[in-house]
């Protein structure tokens, strides 16, 4: 069984530390991987503190993972060793029920399994994320990366880019749109680049102008300061579709008031509390609510070769595994831009 040396939290309370366990060795239609790189996403904080009341110890958190095949089992077709792979938030799925028949393995009907925290279908152990030196997966499970893409900047597409790319096409959007996005972090970054793609006329929504300069390069066509009542008046019923990336707890009634007639506000960030709204912000116009969460198997490799067309990536810090806990602390007081990714080889 392969050795494998990592970070790990061993409860709720407890800050990451060096662990040593190992993987299971891989089947026929599984992949070895050397990790590259791996994504910090706020989800790995979540769950490292057990915020959410399911995490499972001892932890490696880490689902937006970048590395190289070192193995490739007897029956893998779709890669080989020296291949560089790339595995997002879920590892594997009953692969039966009718999503995950039309590739939608992430509402699986029996359960998705996670990469990290979970119990592992082959042999019913604990899945170890991605902060840790290898991992192993199958191949329906892993993804190509085009090659000329930045490896670093590519491993928060495998959370971040999908979990808002999946809503932006799902929505349909595109030229003659107006597209609102609410929150500028990890999520909302990769919100701004992809609408601003697709051609729609893109509106960074945020409750402070610290960051306007940020979304212009970003993608933004303009910033509106959602604080500003006058500023939102002006814009109400005119957005085509709004995204909210905001994990922070907030009103949703003055989004949902720009929104024109039949059309929808999308969230896709996870706030500790319920979100609020009237409604009458619904009725009146006969909007939506509506949620999603990253993307089937067949999405994310599209949304892969999507960013390898146009060059698009992640904004990123690149830290040693060493600073993990310090890049915790630092995400929650917003002190990055936009996502922090662990260079895998510090742990050596």
């Amino acid at each position: 069984m392969p050795a494998s040396k990592g970070y790990a939290a061993q409860s709720a309370q407890s800050a990451l530390a060096p662990f040593a366990f190992t993987r299971r060795d891989p089947g026929p239609t599984e992949i070895s991987i050397d990790i590259l790189y791996c994504g910090v996403c706020h989800s790995d904080l979540h769950m490292a503190r057990n915020e959410w009341g399911q995490s499972i110890y001892p932890l490696v958190p880490g689902h937006e993972i970048v590395g190289r095949v070192t193995a490739a089992g007897s029956a893998v077709t779709r890669f080989k060793a020296g291949d560089v792979a790339a595995v997002g938030v879920i590892v594997d799925s009953c692969r039966h029920c009718t999503p995950c028949e039309r590739g939608d393995e992430h509402f699986c009907a029996e359960g998705a399994t996670l990469t990290y925290a979970a119990t592992d279908r082959v042999d019913g152990s604990i899945t170890m994320g991605g902060y840790s030196s290898n991992y192993v997966v199958d191949q329906r499970f892993a993804h190509t990366v085009p090659a000329n893409l930045d490896l670093a900047a590519v491993a928060p597409l495998l959370c971040a880019g999908i979990t808002t790319y999946s809503p932006l096409r799902h929505w349909k959007v595109g030229p003659g749109m107006k597209v609102g996005i609410v929150g500028l972090g990890g999520l909302g970054h990769m919100a701004l680049k992809f609408a601003h793609s697709f051609g729609a006329h893109t509106v960074q929504l945020t409750t402070s102008l610290k960051k306007k300069e940020d979304a212009l390069r970003l993608g933004a066509d303009e910033v509106l300061l959602s604080t500003d009542e006058k500023a939102m008046k002006a814009h109400e019923g005119s957005f085509d579709f709004i995204l909210d990336t905001a994990s922070a707890h907030h009103a949703l009634d003055p989004y949902l008031a720009l929104l024109k007639q039949d059309k929808t506000m999308t969230l896709v960030g996870l706030p500790e509390q319920p979100p609020v709204f009237n409604v009458f912000s619904l009725i009146t116009k006969r909007a939506s609510v509506a949620g999603s969460m990253i993307g089937g198997m067949p999405e994310t490799q599209e949304m892969l070769d999507y960013c390898g067309q146009k060059n698009i990536t992640a904004e990123v810090e690149v830290i040693p595994i060493q600073q993990i806990n310090e890049a915790f602390e630092r995400m929650l007081k917003q002190d990055v831009k936009y996502r922090f990714v662990i260079d895998m080889s510090s742990l050596k």
